[in-house]
């Protein structure tokens, strides 16, 4: 494999995958971020990881859009080929998603066709599109979670869809052993972000809840989750394979 190694971290421009993509630069590896819309905010963690002496691009992506996976591939490549000498990739993250807190009763068939597009069918797809391009003996990482072990209400098209990525990981493990792929899922708690419209920033009832019910006693932030992501990135976690990883600070346990 080639020694400067390359992740790809969707969604990167802010939150998880933001911090995600600095940790994962913090080890030496060199990180392309793609974005939705803000691509001022993915310029700045790009120049925040160049600084840090690390190579760092940013590509605009819609993780539902299936049928532009292929252009977005074909930019890829071409950057890689340019600014890298390199044909391939080793680390993919799918983290890009967004968020909808809705009771049941009231959640449409657009919700919910919203979900399962960006959070499984985007994540399966695009994975299966990256393949050519991942090196033997890469890894993927998917972000899950914590809903898919315990319930909050309101999350009943979202959390599912996260269950979904969890089954389809193991999947993953066992059909690319053959290229020594491995495939996990990091499963964040309750993060304080701007995700799903930062209800667990600004939600000072659900924090509450949220921290009475954890052991270690607060909400989770960002820089909780990018190290365990960065982690499955290094030569330390080569044996770990298939497995879910709950970073949640021991919530309800």
């Amino acid at each position: 494999m080639p020694e400067n190694k390359i992740a790809v971290v969707t969604g990167g421009s802010r939150g998880l995958g933001k911090d995600m993509a600095i940790n994962i630069a913090k080890k030496g590896i060199d990180v392309i971020i793609t974005y939705h819309s803000n691509k001022s905010a993915a310029d700045k963690v790009v120049a925040e990881i160049r600084n840090m002496g690390r190579m760092a691009n940013a590509l605009q992506l819609d993780t539902s859009k299936i049928n532009t996976f292929d252009e977005f591939f074909s930019q890829l490549s071409a950057y890689l080929k340019t600014e890298t000498a390199q044909e391939k990739f080793d680390f993919l993250i799918n983290n890009a998603g967004t968020g909808i807190y809705q009771p049941f009763i009231e959640t449409t068939e657009e919700q919910f066709d919203e979900m399962v597009n960006v959070h499984f069918k985007g994540v399966y797809f695009l994975t299966q599109k990256a393949l050519p391009y991942l090196n033997d003996g890469s890894r993927i990482i998917n972000i899950s979670s914590g809903l898919t072990r315990f319930t909050f209400p309101n999350s009943s098209a979202y959390a599912p869809t996260k269950a979904a990525v969890e089954v389809f990981t193991r999947y993953l493990a066992k059909e690319l052993a053959h290229r020594k792929i491995t495939a996990n899922v990091v499963a964040p708690g309750a993060v304080a972000t701007d995700f799903g419209g930062g209800e667990n920033k600004t939600n000072e009832q659900k924090r509450k809840a949220v921290t009475a019910a954890t052991a270690l006693g607060r909400v989770g932030e960002p820089d909780d989750i990018g190290g365990v992501v960065a982690f499955l990135c290094t030569e330390d976690a080569r044996w770990i394979n298939g497995q879910r990883i709950e970073a949640s600070g021991g919530i309800l346990l």
